[in-house]
């Protein structure tokens, strides 16, 4: 009987670490899938600063263009 015991407990322990590993996998694809997402939200704001400089100023929007 206690032979019986200690095979199901190793099946489980087995079982536990597969699903432990399975896991592990999960969380660093989703942490590489972070990682990417924060770079390109980073790239992004960086485009939109580049894009607010551009834009004229609200002081600047009651000027007429020069050909007027």
């Amino acid at each position: 009987m206690d032979e019986d015991r200690l095979v199901e407990i190793e099946t489980r322990l087995a079982f536990q670490e597969d699903t432990l590993q399975q896991l592990n996998d999960v969380i660093c694809r989703q942490q590489d899938q972070i990682d990417r997402l924060a770079a390109r939200a980073e790239a992004l704001r960086g485009q939109l600063g580049e894009i607010a400089a551009k834009l004229p100023d609200e002081e600047g929007e009651d000027e007429k263009p020069p050909h007027y």
